[in-house]
């Protein structure tokens, strides 16, 4: 009499996951089978891994959006990290002209109000400094954005231009160049540092 296993699934006796019997496959039925461009059944759950796989976005995005931040998003960012930047680097800078200044003098109470007061009122200036030049970039950025109607690195540089001619322009018209000028080279700078990449793959191989 032949022993061997009949070809094919065999139907087990069991309830399956959602109550109905699922064909069960044997190890040497499966060792033959190719898994090339397939995924096998999972011998745990009688579900199909492939149902699982999720290639598609998880973001439902408006029609013609884009998935990174525009301008405006991103300047609450700019300004509050400014803003924080400003006052932690005007604390330190603010401690060690404190203590400096007040060096030659002993750990007291007028010591201790004395570094307290430069330390905030160092902070304050520079967090005021900073914020209100993150806030005359981010406006330029998103008026620069929406006048010509593209984001690239033009819009960048035009608004870190306008931004050092506009803070310096108290100073007069000297001050206002100097001001532009120095907009423009950190401006450019960071252009550059973001197409850097770009830059460095478009460069030819020299042997």
């Amino acid at each position: 009499m032949d022993n061997k296993e009949p070809s094919g699934p065999r139907s087990s006796g069991g309830l399956g996951l959602f109550g109905s019997a699922g064909p069960h496959y044997s190890k040497t039925e499966l060792s033959g089978v190719p898994l090339t461009g397939m995924s096998p059944l999972s011998p745990y759950l009688n579900v199909d891994p492939r149902y699982l796989i999720q290639d598609s976005d998880e973001f439902i995005l408006p029609t013609g959006a884009n998935k990174t931040r525009g301008r405006f998003e991103l300047a609450f960012f700019t300004i509050g990290g400014c803003c924080i930047t400003g006052a932690v680097f005007g604390a330190v800078n603010g401690l060690r002209m404190s203590l400096s200044e007040t060096r030659n003098m002993a750990w007291s109470k007028p010591r201790n109000v004395q570094i307290l007061n430069m330390v905030t009122r160092q902070g304050a200036t520079w967090a005021n400094t900073l914020g209100s030049l993150a806030l005359l970039y981010s406006a330029f950025g998103v008026i620069i954005e929406k006048a010509r109607g593209a984001e690239d690195d033009l819009n960048t540089i035009a608004a870190g231009t306008l931004t050092g001619v506009l803070y310096k322009s108290p100073g007069g018209l000297r001050g206002a160049a100097r001001g532009g000028l120095v907009g423009l080279t950190l401006s450019g700078l960071y252009a550059l540092y973001n197409n850097w990449d770009r830059l460095k793959g478009s460069s030819p191989t020299r042997y």
